[in-house]
């Protein structure tokens, strides 16, 4: 039995490769939705004592205290390898380069007797979730923390789960300085997001919560969204390669398997025209599968949701990435910049033959904290603006708002408002 499978348009049609194609944000699950909320109402009503129970239960048996202290950040400074250090600096310039780009201003247009315009202002305090316990995720914490920072936001507060040793993760901490987190703490799951929504005698509240995170996660960030803002609700991940004939089955084959070995709920697609590169794609996935470490994970990911679909045209198979609307869209083409601007719909496009994800993932600069299950139609990456809000202010003196009334009174009385309408008159009748 074939590990991926594959679907030729001409023969199965394109609804069968559309269907391939889409997945769901958030499935339902009453039972878990059920645990978050009782984790949430525990967090709420008893503070750091259900964290720190929670935190021996799910994450280690060691754990004594949530904040992180001065001593364990200075030991991760001392343990982390140099060539870990100097990769994260150079992230670190790369993620904030690219994110002061974006900075917006405040502006305001005055016109003679009006003036309108806007305030942005950065949110005051913001909160990370960084996923832990078995795994490190030190470029998360750079991908958040630092378009933040640039943002300026002046409290930047970071979650992550202890590991076994009942501590966060250095490469995690030592991230976290680098980046200018002003607070890390040893909670995760459900319970941290509930922490940074309400604030405990510990953790402060936060306006925002961003970063990825298991369906627990997911599930508490999804029911506290109006107590506090959030990102995105991130699904698994996902890549979908766009190639032509003359794309490099191997590089395609890998760059499937990079996203693939995140989770059993990875997903992975190849479009193309040429039958004969999505063969060899297939062959190459084989291969490469026997000497990977988690090939069980990949061989799952890959045969539950994963796919290679043979387009009729190049045409077609770009109208195909539309719909996939992927978080990263591999572009392995022979000229990716003519097929730049007929990408509706992607977290991120990574183009040509030497251009991995494994570069957006960790070093090239945007934020890898991308949309998906198919929201890349409706929504974006983690940008500066996230970090942002804005105010608009308007000024009208007696003349102009004169000149407006009679239209303004108009709109009111058409929605059935009268008092909207008498607040207008009332000033136009005051000598």
């Amino acid at each position: 039995m074939a590990t991926i499978r594959t679907i030729h348009v001409s023969k199965e049609g394109l609804e069968e490769a559309e269907a391939a194609l889409k997945r769901s944000v958030l499935q339902e699950n009453p039972l878990a939705e059920n645990r978050v909320r009782e984790i949430i109402a525990q967090v709420r009503e008893q503070g750091d004592a259900a964290l720190l129970k929670l935190g021996k239960q799910f994450d280690s048996p060691y754990m004594e205290r949530l904040e992180v202290p001065e001593e364990e950040f200075q030991a991760a400074d001392r343990d982390i390898a140099p060539e870990l250090k100097d990769a994260m600096k150079r992230a670190a310039a790369n993620i904030t380069a690219f994110h002061e780009r974006q900075r917006r201003t405040s502006w305001l247009e005055a016109e003679p007797n009006r003036i309108t315009g806007q305030i942005v202002r950065p949110l005051e305090r913001v909160g990370l979730y960084v996923p832990g316990g078995t795994a490190s995720y030190p470029s998360t914490v750079l991908m958040t923390a630092l378009p933040a920072k640039a943002a300026g936001a002046p409290n930047i507060f970071l979650c992550s789960p202890a590991q076994k040793n009942g501590k966060v993760n250095p490469a995690v901490l030592y991230a976290a300085r680098m980046a200018g987190v002003k607070r890390v703490f040893a909670a995760g799951g459900a319970q941290a997001i509930a922490a940074m929504a309400y604030g405990t005698e510990a953790i402060p509240a936060v306006d925002k919560i961003v970063g990825p995170g298991n369906i627990y996660v997911n599930i508490a960030k999804k029911l506290l969204w109006g107590v506090v803002d959030i990102d995105m609700l991130a699904g698994p991940s996902e890549v979908c390669v766009v190639a032509d004939e003359e794309a490099n089955p191997c590089f395609a084959a890998m760059d499937m398997l990079t996203q693939a070995e995140h989770d059993t709920e990875s997903a992975a697609y190849l479009i193309t025209p040429s039958a004969e590169l999505a063969s060899a794609v297939a062959n190459e996935i084989e291969r490469a599968l026997i000497g990977l470490p988690r090939q069980a994970i990949l061989r799952q990911a890959l045969y539950e949701h994963g796919a290679i679909i043979v387009t009729d045209s190049m045409d077609q198979a770009l109208e195909l990435a539309n719909v996939c609307a992927p978080e990263h869209l591999a572009l392995m083409i022979r000229d990716p910049f003519s097929a730049l601007g007929r990408i509706r719909n992607a977290g991120a496009v990574l183009m040509g033959d030497y251009t991995p994800q494994t570069l957006g993932d960790y070093l090239a600069g945007p934020s890898h904290t991308l949309p998906t299950s198919g929201t890349a139609r409706f929504s974006s990456p983690l940008h500066l603006d996230t970090f942002l809000k804005k105010t608009s202010f308007i000024y009208y003196n007696r003349t102009s708002l004169e000149e407006e009334s009679d239209r303004l009174t108009a709109f009111a009385r058409a929605e059935g408002f009268e008092t909207h309408a008498a607040a207008v008159e009332i000033r136009r009748e005051v000598k």
